[in-house]
């Protein structure tokens, strides 16, 4: 990607986008409009400051506080920032890494004190995963077309990634997923879209 994140346990400080029954995961893009003046300040400040923000998913149920996410997110590169007539800005997200924060600065406008988290190598899990999103995309071929376009990495979980991060799956089992290594995140992902397949065809 030539956006890697130096080795994990690393803490950095970073600008944070609160985004609302969204998680972006790492090796995926993400196309989010951002209207709340915090948040356009938070890209204010990663552009001035290398371009990388914290994206961090707010918990379900809450409400315009900007301080209730979730600690778990994924640090973004900013690929574009657009601003629209209305004055909403389009911005696209390039997931990097997974990254904790340690530590939330601010009210409005948030910054944190991020940990990159290892990602865990995949290991025998990955292979049953992508086997089962082969299956899920044999049934909804439109779908294939359209990860593609939203891969940013040749890694292999980025497969995987896309997946976590695209399929009909609630926002609080989206963050679960974003929450666990390659190898849990694989195993997760693997039997929930044959679940998801059973459900469809009425098993």
């Amino acid at each position: 990607m030539g956006t890697s994140i130096a080795k994990a346990e690393l803490h950095v400080l970073l600008p944070v986008l609160p985004l609302r029954d969204l998680c972006l995961f790492p090796e995926s893009s993400l196309t989010v409009m951002i209207a709340r003046p915090g948040a356009l300040k938070a890209l204010e400040i990663a552009a001035r400051s290398g371009g990388r923000i914290l994206a961090l998913a707010i918990k379900e149920g809450f409400g315009a506080n900007p301080r209730d996410v979730h600690p778990l997110g994924t640090v973004a590169t900013v690929t574009e920032d657009m601003t629209l007539s209305d004055g909403m800005h389009r911005v696209e997200l390039d997931g990097v890494g997974r990254a904790r924060a340690v530590e939330l600065l601010g009210s409005e406008t948030l910054a944190a004190e991020a940990q990159v988290l290892a990602e865990g190598d995949p290991s025998d899990e990955w292979g049953p995963a992508v086997e089962a999103l082969a299956r899920y995309l044999h049934a909804h071929a439109n779908l294939r077309g359209f990860l593609d376009q939203q891969r940013r990495s040749k890694e292999p979980m980025a497969w995987v990634n896309l997946a976590c991060q695209h399929l009909p799956i609630t926002a609080s089992a989206r963050q679960k997923l974003l929450e666990s290594d390659a190898p849990a995140r694989c195993l997760r992902i693997s039997r929930g879209l044959d679940a998801l397949l059973r459900k469809e065809k009425g098993d």
